[in-house]
């Protein structure tokens, strides 16, 4: 693999960090903030609803830049958000960093997907992606532990500077890394653009990995009070088990893209969601024991982030049949659908937590991941019937 899939790895790993270590830093945000912990999931809400806005918006709109400047700035604009999230003195203005921060998180892995797949041969592009999105696994291995740890030791606005100074690592990195000759795809023209939003084909994708990728969302971004309130653990062990839960992600997210370059898309997922769904209803039974919370969780970092490579390469491939003009709109579209997956997840699980209760919001989401299931069958019921035509 060539080393400019590392720089984009780097970058990922300074990116998944911030995205991630809300998830660890809850309890603690809600209580000096004065907020809900509903109110402080929507910062993990809020991040994704911005992804979801610089995916294919700003996307679209640098189609002409090269490559590499696009991921220098975009990568700059991360490193400002979250000083900004280091000086934020409240919540209104926290709420604005993590949205800003979210934009540059939507182009960088739109833009940064399709380089993955340019720099390597057709039956690699799965691992490549798998590769770059392993920037985030090792995020959940080691950033967000990490930067639990330093939020809950020395406050949660330590954490958002320490990102910034990783951040501008990567940007370093990039910068030396990156090759400044990378291929350049033609701009979409905004009749190619839209006609990604006309694409059943695609469009069905997207809901699958909202779906797919959302449903865990509900459990997950709770899953500190779940671990704190229902297993009974300290507020100093979340970060230990983060660490377990992130190192079984960085297994699963290459076993994932093996899966994918092996079975395809289409059987890669459908093992995938079969095995997240059977997690989130496992958790709801072993949440109450702590060393059966430890077990599963591990088991659950392995299927969690499995569907991504197999997600984002469905989407290219389509996208090459279906729109060839405009294959990094479509997948800017699918980070969106990613992140608009996670804003759903996370807002619908603060609305159970409020409703209802923490351990509902597993069932719930296993529902959510078997609907995507269902989806991804039928897609690729369509892609059979396609090829039979052809």
């Amino acid at each position: 693999m060539p080393i400019a899939l590392f720089a984009l790895t780097l970058s990922a790993f300074a990116i998944g960090t911030t995205e991630f270590v809300i998830v660890g830093l809850i309890p603690t945000m809600a209580a000096d903030l004065g907020v809900s912990i509903p109110s402080a999931g929507l910062l993990v809400s809020l991040y994704a609803l911005g992804v979801a806005i610089g995916a294919p918006v700003l996307t679209a709109l640098t189609g002409r830049w090269p490559r590499k400047r696009v991921l220098l700035a975009v990568m700059s604009l991360f490193v400002g958000g979250n000083l900004l999230a280091w000086q934020a003195p409240g919540y209104e203005s926290l709420v604005l960093a993590r949205i800003l921060t979210g934009l540059a998180h939507g182009v960088f892995f739109s833009i940064g997907s399709t380089v993955a797949t340019s720099l390597v041969s057709k039956e690699k592009e799965a691992s490549a992606i798998a590769i770059m999105f392993t920037g985030l696994t090792v995020a959940l291995v080691t950033g967000v532990p990490l930067g639990t740890y330093i939020g809950q030791t020395f406050g949660w606005q330590s954490t958002f500077l320490v990102v910034s100074l990783l951040g501008l690592i990567a940007l370093i990195g990039s910068a030396a890394l990156i090759p400044a000759n990378l291929k350049q795809p033609p701009a979409a023209k905004l009749a190619d653009q839209l006609s990604v939003l006309t694409q059943p084909r695609l469009l069905l994708v997207y809901a699958i990995t909202a779906l797919g990728y959302g449903g865990t969302f509900i459990a997950f971004t709770y899953l500190a009070p779940i671990l704190e309130q229902v297993s009974g653990f300290n507020a100093n062990w979340v970060g230990a088990i983060l660490l377990i839960y992130g190192v079984s992600v960085a297994i699963g997210n290459i076993w994932g893209g093996k899966l994918a370059d092996s079975k395809g898309p289409v059987g890669a997922l459908t093992v995938i969601f079969i095995g997240l769904a059977a997690v989130l209803l496992l958790l709801n039974l072993t949440a109450y024991s702590k060393i059966g919370a430890v077990l599963t969780i591990l088991i659950w970092g392995a299927f969690a982030f499995g569907n991504v490579p197999g997600l984002q390469v469905y989407v290219v491939q389509l996208a090459q049949k279906h729109t060839p003009n405009a294959v990094d709109v479509a997948s800017g579209l699918n980070i969106a659908a990613f992140n608009v997956g996670i804003a759903l997840g996370a807002w619908g699980g603060g609305l159970v937590v409020e409703g209802a209760s923490l351990m509902d919001t597993t069932w719930i989401g296993a529902l959510i991941v078997l609907l995507a299931l269902a989806l991804t069958r039928y897609s690729g019921r369509l892609d059979q019937r396609e090829a039979g035509v052809a």
